[in-house]
């Protein structure tokens, strides 16, 4: 079985939490691979399940980003503090402590959008980037939503529409309307994982980071971040880079194509009948897939 270690980091005045899944039978030559989560503020209990890849003779990393999980929390920061630039420092405080000279880097969600900013930087020892089920910028994502929410029931949509524009999205009416989009372009388990629970129960305990950054909801961007994007700037990335998505994700095509065109080095996999939470629908073929990726690009 594989040995898994905690540990927090000084990072300036707070602490990162980081979890490290050591292989019970290293593989030589097999780079680690840290983990990059959504949200932002959803910590990374729901991407637990990729330390299974530690069966493939790698040293897997997983982080609490700041504001969240088992990190420090900052619910009276001002909402300028969040930026980007905040969590790609902590990220390479991250590598530093833990003296990692080669890595790999995958991101889900937020955490693609993180690592494709983490590339365009090109760290010196980072040797390949997933970005999964991420967009390049968030008015493709509003605008994906969009489209996806003009095929919801005209009930569902009425609702959501209704409360958005009331300014009433803590509205219980308005958060079972959200479930119907969760179902299908979220994640498609029933019941939903227990890891994804904990990801969002100790989001919305402290909801500081994805309120102020992304908004109230997936689709509803009012948020920080609305105006972010990466397009103009991914050709920066040079390292080999895989960007993967799900059928019928709520990240849709057109918010992951910039990374697939402006990456050097990129190639793409989309998974049939799946949604944002691949790793958790499609668990053995999303490791099969993402295992494959880094063994191609170990040192």
């Amino acid at each position: 079985m594989p040995d898994v270690a905690t540990q927090s980091i000084p990072f300036g005045e707070w602490e990162t939490w980081v979890r490290i899944t050591e292989p019970s039978s290293p593989r030589p030559g097999a780079l680690p691979l840290v983990v990059l989560h959504g949200g932002p503020g959803m910590a990374h209990n729901y991407l637990r399940n990729l330390e299974a890849l530690a069966d493939t003779g790698r040293r897997v990393i997983h982080y609490d980003q700041l504001g969240c999980g088992n990190s420090t929390h900052l619910s009276e920061a001002p909402p300028e503090f969040w930026t980007p630039q905040l969590f790609v420092d902590e990220f390479m405080n991250v590598i530093e402590h833990l003296g990692l000279t080669e890595y790999h880097l995958l991101g889900q969600s937020w955490g693609g959008m993180l690592g494709a900013e983490i590339g365009t930087r090109r760290p010196a020892g980072l040797r390949s980037l997933a970005i999964c089920n991420s967009p390049a910028s968030m008015r493709l994502w509003v605008e994906g939503a969009a489209e996806l929410r003009a095929k919801l029931p005209a009930e569902v949509e009425a609702t959501l529409s209704a409360h958005e524009a009331a300014g009433t999205t803590g509205d219980p009416e308005y958060v079972r309307a959200t479930e119907v989009f969760y179902e299908r372009h979220v994640c498609k388990v029933v019941p939903v994982p227990d890891d994804f629970r904990e990801s969002e129960a100790q989001m919305e305990a402290d909801p500081t980071v994805y309120h102020t950054m992304n908004g109230p909801n997936e689709f509803h961007v009012i948020g920080t971040l609305r105006d972010w994007t990466i397009v103009d700037r991914v050709h920066s990335i040079a390292v080999p880079t895989l960007v993967v998505a799900g059928e019928d994700d709520e990240a849709t095509p057109a918010t992951w194509l910039p990374f697939a065109e402006g990456i050097p080095d990129a190639t793409t996999h989309v998974f049939p009948d799946a949604s944002h939470c691949v790793h958790l629908e499609q668990p053995q073929e999303f490791r099969r897939v993402i295992g494959d990726f880094l063994a191609r690009h170990d040192a």
